[in-house]
């Protein structure tokens, strides 16, 4: 995730020094943004191949299933209770599956 984030600041720092330069230039916000973002696009296409093949690696491991899933601090504190109050009381049983309110 790292990676993904490194190329888009880097496309960013790209896009946004051009946009100035078009919009100083007046071309207008419209075309300025068009003329930044080809032009932003070509240069980090041409000169970041291997960034954006490390940004495409960590999307791919992302979304491929395979990944862990991301989970807040709050959350492990949760589950980690859980598993606490679980060993704790071996005679409870605990069943996820139903829907609530229903028997």
């Amino acid at each position: 995730m790292v990676a993904f984030l490194k190329y888009s600041l880097i496309r960013l720092a790209l896009f946004v020094p051009l946009f100035v330069l078009f919009n100083f230039l007046g071309t207008g916000a419209f075309l300025a943004v068009i003329c930044a973002g080809v032009i932003a696009f070509a240069v980090s296409y041409l000169f970041f191949q291997k960034q954006r093949d490390d940004a495409t690696a960590a999307m791919r491991e992302r979304f491929s299933g395979r990944a862990k899933p991301i989970r807040t601090a709050s959350e492990v504190e949760d589950a980690d209770a859980e598993d606490t109050l679980v060993e704790q009381n071996p005679d409870v049983a605990i069943n996820n599956d139903k829907r609530p309110g229903s028997l």
